[in-house]
């Protein structure tokens, strides 16, 4: 047998002291392939998939080769959370799920084309999805594919937003889909309420204010990445996820949150970030929420000479896949 086999499993890993995890086919954190997954496993509860697109972005382009080498780092993902003592093997079922078939030249077809394909993943009654990318055009789309699965309920998701920039500029150079309005759009087509938005972790120069009125003037939830370490911004997450209650929530990670010293593999790197630690705690303080969706995006490789910054994607996936394992573990099925 290939994986570890047992009884109390979802999901079956190759055997690490057996299969090394430098030999063999990548897929996300050694998760099956989900054509592999048997039906005793079915059906899937996350589906994790590749959205290598950069058409969107403003800067630096490349990030359309960043699932790949997440795939390629997230090898050493073990299944077992320390800090919150669960095992997303035995909790979920898992699979890799491929990439979605990419319009490299054009980003709202592509967005388009990612939305269709999406929709084709697992149950989706059942299967939630992490989209791995690629830019922040990447979160638009999984956001539409995961509300239109979850019946397209009216007002929106919720949004946990950790990013070093806002992403809701209206149009850049003439676009209005660029990686820079991704959540202006998702807001105007009524996929995401703004206010139940919390973002985390802006920094850096601005070209103008106004950059932040559409936020501000809709009742977005703001913590810069000074405040974010504070006792205060401790609080205040604390009383937003109070607010949400049960309420749905997706989850958008961009790896530019975290100091270029930390991860350097990024398109718009932006001094003055988390750590990987801090950026590991803030995520562990969302333990539990009702998450059911969710996306890490803006790896570039070409700036990530010795890997690093895709290694650390590959954490923050599994810290996002524990932050609802956490609440499964706790919520039995009747």
């Amino acid at each position: 047998m290939l994986g570890m086999a047992a009884p109390n499993l979802r999901t079956t890993l190759p055997n690490p002291r057996q299969f090394l995890r430098f030999a063999g086919i990548p897929t996300f954190c050694r998760f099956p392939q989900i054509q592999s997954v048997p039906p005793q496993q079915q059906p899937i509860d996350w589906a994790i998939y590749g959205v290598p697109f950069d058409g969107g972005v403003t800067y630096r382009p490349g990030a359309r080769f960043g699932p790949r080498a997440i795939r390629t780092e997230s090898q050493y993902i073990k299944p077992i959370h320390l800090e919150h003592n669960v095992n997303l093997a035995e909790v979920f079922s898992l699979a890799d799920a491929g990439d979605a078939p990419i319009k490299p030249f054009d980003s709202k077809e592509n967005i388009d084309s990612v939305v269709e394909f999406a929709q084709s993943i697992g149950d989706p009654r059942h299967t939630r999805l992490l989209a791995v990318g690629g830019d922040h055009t990447t979160a638009y789309a999984n956001i539409r594919a995961t509300w239109q699965r979850r019946g397209a309920p009216k007002g929106g998701l919720a949004l946990l937003h950790i990013d070093a920039h806002m992403d809701i500029v209206d149009v850049i150079a003439g676009s209005k889909w660029s990686h820079g309005s991704v959540f202006r759009r998702a807001a105007e087509d009524g996929l995401i309420d703004v206010r139940r938005m919390l973002s985390i972790g802006l920094r850096g120069p601005l070209n103008s204010t106004d950059d932040l009125d559409f936020a501000r003037q809709r009742g977005v939830e703001i913590i810069t990445c000074a405040e974010a370490q504070t006792g205060a911004a401790r609080q205040r997450i604390t009383n937003f996820l109070k607010r949400l209650g049960d309420q749905e929530v997706y989850l958008t990670f961009d790896i530019d949150s975290i100091d270029p010293a930390y991860a350097p593999g990024t398109g718009t790197p932006t001094c003055g970030g988390l750590t990987s630690a801090q950026a590991f705690e803030l995520l562990r303080q969302f333990a539990g929420v009702n998450l059911v969706g969710a996306d890490v995006v803006e790896v570039l490789p070409d700036r990530d000479v010795t890997g690093i910054t895709a290694l650390v994607a590959s954490h923050i996936i599994f810290e996002i896949l524990a932050l609802s394992a956490v609440r499964t573990r706790s919520r039995p099925p009747s």
